[in-house]
């Protein structure tokens, strides 16, 4: 039986005093098992008593489980949309790729023999604004990738040995009724194994003492991303360790993110989930917009709407640009008044279950185009379409290819339409031209982050599983004095989110949210004549 669902279906959904929790399971606990540090952990075949004992208490663990948040949680699931199996199978799989990597270079690797491996992760910390006030915490999205934990400070350590046993310890912050009066409850290392399902837990403090006995026995090659790591004293603690064994710390965050490119089947149900959400949310924003209304309302409604879909937040600062703002890419002051004449360009997502959407939508304040903004948009609308259809075909292959693709097919529709010079007929030229008016890529992978793993190269062919973003833009600045003046100060860019499924058909993740030129200007002139119609109903 699933270890979480047993654990959750006795698990009582009310609040308790983390003392009484950690007090009553060790007084009831007749045959506690010894991690080989010397601290007590849990097993799976004890989660019977620890569930009894929460659900004496009344007690509720560090994050929501589908017992106290069932609106948001599956009974199999670990966290929305993702079951403990599946995180498990992650770590091991993580472990075995390393191991396979290093086996490649024959019976030497970084400049030992060891056939073990030993990786560290560590989860975000708490980053406050000033004094005592906090910042909303975000985990690290690798390290709730692998552990499905959603608390701060805590360190995830996996090895796997000789005979390809992995092994996974979870050091977590220990019970404080104190902390806990403030900042609500934790799990603690006494729940972290029925609930997370890893081998150990242990408390924080031990960690530096766990890895160097782990270390010492193993003597494994280390991996551990310094760069990228949000606790300094687990980065000193690495270090030390990384000089006692002579062992260089090298960086493992390749293959988690090559992991992490290719979606499960949860994740893609996540992914439609949040770009449903977004898209839904948008329509409703747009229909409702007004001139005279600031840029900040429209940054207000966008993440009220998504939040009220279930939402957790924006995934990112919105861009909401009236006007020339729109020329400026990264435009996130939204701040200025919406006139009558002026395209909106808003470019927002959200994050649902840990997977993230974006959309950026342009269209008309009035509801009414103009006619040479509706000449750039019918232009770029007609170019997205053509873009997405080449997913996955002849100039379309890897997201770079649909970035040159982009670029030139762009420069031809300008020269069209007169704002590039007919003397221009090179590829290459033409191509600089889209360049000149789209200085973007046209694409990034999306998923846990919205530039989500970075460090996969744009050159890597599209296959089943990835997702990633479609978003041409054209953006003419006041100053651009070769272009007609009636084009200047226009910034258009209209963003889709894609899914390869596990069948290699394209799916437009976000295809609800309308972006048809006549569709767009029905759902602002609908709402006009009947203010109390919704976007839903059009």
């Amino acid at each position: 039986m699933n270890v979480l669902r047993s654990l959750d279906r006795l698990i009582a959904p009310t609040a308790l005093r983390s003392v009484a929790i950690s007090k009553g399971l060790w007084s009831h606990r007749n045959q506690s098992t010894t991690s080989s540090s010397g601290s007590p952990t849990v097993n799976a075949a004890e989660v019977r008593g620890v569930a009894q004992i929460l659900r004496e208490q009344k007690g509720n663990l560090g994050q929501p489980t589908s017992v106290s948040h069932p609106h948001l949680i599956q009974p199999d699931e670990l966290v929305p949309g993702v079951e403990m199996s599946e995180i498990k199978e992650r770590r091991v799989q993580l472990m075995q790729n390393i191991r396979a990597y290093a086996r490649s270079f024959g019976g030497e690797f970084n400049g030992h023999s060891s056939p073990s491996h030993m990786l560290v992760l560590g989860a975000a910390s708490k980053k406050y604004m000033s004094g005592k006030i906090p910042y909303v915490f975000r985990q690290n999205s690798d390290f709730y990738y692998l552990t499905g934990c959603l608390e701060p400070d805590a360190v995830l350590l996996l090895t796997i040995d000789e005979s390809e046993n992995v092994h996974s310890d979870l050091f977590m912050r220990p019970k404080d009724p104190h902390a806990e009066l403030w900042d609500g409850p934790r799990t603690g290392p006494e729940l972290a194994v029925p609930l997370f399902g890893v081998t150990e837990a242990h408390p924080l403090g031990q960690l530096e003492a766990v890895l160097a006995r782990r270390a010492g026995a193993l003597k494994p090659h280390i991996w551990y991303d310094q760069k990228n790591s949000d606790m300094p004293s687990l980065t000193e603690n690495m270090l030390r360790l990384s000089g006692k064994e002579q062992r260089p710390l090298i960086p493992s965050y390749t293959f988690i993110e090559t992991m992490r490119l290719l979606k499960s089947r949860a994740e893609m149900q996540l992914m439609r989930r949040t770009c449903d959400i977004a898209s839904r949310s948008f329509n409703e924003v747009m229909a409702e917009s007004r001139p005279g209304q600031s840029e900040h309302d429209l940054f207000a409604a966008i993440d009220y709407k998504c939040r009220m879909r279930s939402a957790s937040y924006l995934a990112y600062p919105p861009v909401v640009a009236a006007g020339q703002n729109a020329t400026v890419i990264h435009y996130v002051n939204n701040n200025q008044l919406l006139r009558p004449h002026d395209l909106v360009l808003m470019d927002a997502g959200c994050e649902y279950g840990g997977y993230t959407s974006d959309i950026t939508r342009t269209w008309p304040a009035s509801g009414q185009f103009t006619d040479p903004q509706r000449t750039l948009y019918d232009m770029l609308h007609q170019l997205q379409g053509e873009i997405i259809d080449t997913v996955m075909k002849p100039g379309g292959e890897t997201l770079d290819q649909l970035f040159e693709t982009t670029c030139y097919k762009l420069g031809k529709y300008l020269q069209e339409i007169g704002l590039v010079s007919k003397s221009v007929s090179d590829y290459k030229e033409l191509a600089g031209q889209g360049y000149r008016f789209c200085p973007h890529h046209v694409s990034h992978y999306l998923g846990m982050d919205v530039h989500d793993t970075p460090h996969v190269p744009r050159n890597t062919r599209i296959v089943p599983g990835m997702v990633f973003t479609v978003e041409p833009g054209i953006y003419i600045g006041q100053d651009c004095g070769d272009v007609p003046p009636e084009f200047r100060g226009i910034g258009i860019r209209i963003e889709d989110d894609l899914l390869i499924n596990e069948h290699g058909q394209v799916e437009v993740l976000t295809d609800a949210c309308i972006k048809d030129p006549r569709a767009l200007q029905e759902l602002c002139h609908k709402q006009h004549r009947d203010p109390g119609a919704t976007a839903e109903a059009l």
